[in-house]
């Protein structure tokens, strides 16, 4: 038995136009998928708007004449702008994610109607893996005082090489029409569309250090990114050249303890200290030209902050050892979960330094203050992780509806913010099967977001064990039961009860190490700092990658 074959497409309000005779005696690309006898279609799926009603049945007719046996179904589709981009693809997004796919049909998507806009919209899900479907491209007769209604049509596989510069491409579009803050945003409340709107203008308007504040989890390191992102973006206008950066560094201060913190941030030269056997570069120097990110800047020590302060207000900082400065010019932006006014008061702050930094302070909601939001997110992460995985999950009605009920009541603390929800979502597509969440894997997802939030170790704590030691020693007790707490989380019992206390503990650290660093070489270079000086080659992130897989984890994977 063959398979079906449908073709979705939209209805072309221009070339598939005609309401007398004469349309005959002319190519419209939707009828012409009809008049091809060696492409049998079963199914016909026609997006079009309200307003071309008239136009559409006119279309549903033309098909039924030239091919009996088509189905043609009609989808009402509402763009407020076809060549608004974020526009085009939700609404195609809403359209997919509705659609009844089926196993024993061959889909086939039509170019040739739409803007291009749409075009590129529905090459992205393709990709993603959110439609199962090839391409089908319909053209005209190449001699046009020939009168052919039928034309030409082309069956295009994306995997094929010929198609990487189309592929090429629609990438570069993408990127052109999403780059800014507001593309990115998944909210419903005024007020942080505000922020965002407000940190967008400072972003392609000042040079001035940027202040994140908010709890952690709230997304300051990712929107640092998108803000790096926007910058780099705008390079090409000569209006906004001077704002461009070349490189985005991201340090988590947090991870930045003792002697080592200057050397990361400042270098040394050979010999600076015991064990400094070659010149270090530092971090700001590396930074040069671009965006420097201090995360959890409340962490970083007085003597750190001073040097910092140097260095913004002088452009130029002595490496530990070196009696020559370094001249560098970046801009800075800065996150923290801790309020630096109170830090300040506390004399835990310098006064400069956060008067310096406080040209604009952005304060980052929590996830508990923006509840109406996370239907949108819920949705945002269901898309992300099917593009990633090349999957479409989805949720059974109530299944969703109990969740949300959940999320949203006083038992849900969201003690992680954003981050808990990206973790709640990955188990949730992850342990779903079938691709679809139904309501016993919400109620076992709740009854470990509740197990979590109410344990006596908090994901501050668990990171704590590995940056704070106690003048009276570690606990011995409190550090194995912190690390049993954290790896329960991603080894299965079998390997719990077989690992050794002192490799438990150990791979603890590493993996709280992983979940503050953006990407596993940024890992790898701090958890190796100093052997990696005594290889001729060193290769951080594959010593991580190897460490790592000792255990059957991956970097990807580690996250609350």
């Amino acid at each position: 038995m063959t398979n079906k074959t449908a073709v979705i497409g939209f209805l072309g309000t221009t070339l598939d136009n005609g309401f007398n005779d004469k349309r005959w005696q002319r190519w419209r690309p939707t009828v012409s998928l009809g008049l091809h006898d060696e492409l049998l279609v079963d199914e016909l799926h026609i997006l079009y708007s309200r307003r071309d009603k008239r136009l559409f049945k006119i279309v549903v007719d033309d098909v039924a004449r030239v091919s009996p046996q088509t189905q043609v179904i009609g989808h009402h589709v509402a763009l407020s702008s076809p060549w608004d981009f974020a526009d085009v693809y939700a609404e195609l997004y809403d359209f997919v994610a509705s659609f009844n796919f089926n196993a024993q049909t061959d889909y086939l998507l039509h170019l040739t109607t739409g803007t291009h806009v749409a075009q590129i919209c529905w090459f992205l899900l393709v990709e993603a893996g959110f439609i199962p479907a090839n391409f089908i491209q319909t053209s005209p007769c190449p001699r046009p005082d020939q009168a052919d209604p039928q034309g030409r049509y082309q069956v295009i596989d994306l995997d094929v090489s010929r198609y990487d510069s189309l592929r090429a491409r629609f990438e570069a579009e993408k990127a052109q029409h999403w780059q800014t803050l507001q593309a990115n945003l998944v909210t419903q409340n005024a007020a942080y569309k505000q922020l965002i709107s407000d940190i967008e203008k400072v972003a392609t308007r000042s040079t001035a250090p940027i202040l994140l504040m908010g709890a952690t989890g709230a997304g300051k390191s990712q929107l640092a990114s998108q803000i790096y992102a926007i910058k780099k973006a705008k390079a090409d206008s000569a209006t906004q050249a001077k704002y461009a950066l070349d490189k985005f560094v991201e340090v988590n201060c947090a991870t930045l303890r003792g002697d080592t913190a200057m050397s990361v941030l400042f270098g040394h030269v050979k010999g600076a200290f015991t064990g400094a056997a070659a010149s270090r570069e530092g971090l700001l120097k590396s930074a040069d030209g671009g965006l420097l990110f201090l995360d959890e800047i409340g962490e970083l020590g007085l003597d750190e902050q001073a040097m910092l302060l140097t260095a913004l207000e002088e452009q130029r900082f002595y490496p530990l050892g070196s009696d020559t400065p370094i001249n560098v010019s970046f801009q800075l932006m800065a996150g923290t979960n801790k309020d630096l006014r109170q830090a300040v008061a506390n004399g835990e702050f310098r006064a400069d330094l956060f008067a310096r930094l406080n040209t604009w302070t952005f304060f980052l909601p929590s996830l508990k203050d923006r509840l109406e939001d996370l239907p949108a997110n819920i949705d945002y992460e269901l898309a992300r992780l099917g593009s990633e995985q090349q999957q479409q999950y989805r949720f059974e009605l109530s299944a969703r509806q109990s969740y949300e009920d959940f999320a949203i009541s006083p038992q849900a603390t969201w003690q992680g913010n954003f981050r808990d929800l990206t973790a709640s979502m990955i188990r949730l597509t992850t342990l779903a099967d079938s691709k679809v969440i139904r309501a016993v894997d919400v109620q076992a997802e709740i009854e470990r977001l509740t197990e979590l939030w109410s344990s006596s170790i908090d994901i501050q704590s668990k990171n704590s064990l590995s940056k704070n030691k106690p003048e009276t020693g570690l606990d011995s007790e409190l550090l194995e039961q912190g690390s049993h707490e954290l790896l329960s989380q991603y080894l299965d019992e079998e390997m719990l009860e077989s690992i050794d206390p002192f490799d438990a503990i150990q791979l603890a650290y590493v993996i709280n190490v992983c979940i503050d660093h953006k990407n596993q070489a940024a890992a790898g270079r701090y958890l190796y700092a100093n052997s990696r000086n005594k290889l001729k080659n060193p290769n951080d992130s594959d010593r991580l990658r190897k460490y790592l897989m000792k255990f059957g984890l991956k970097f990807d994977e580690l996250s609350f």
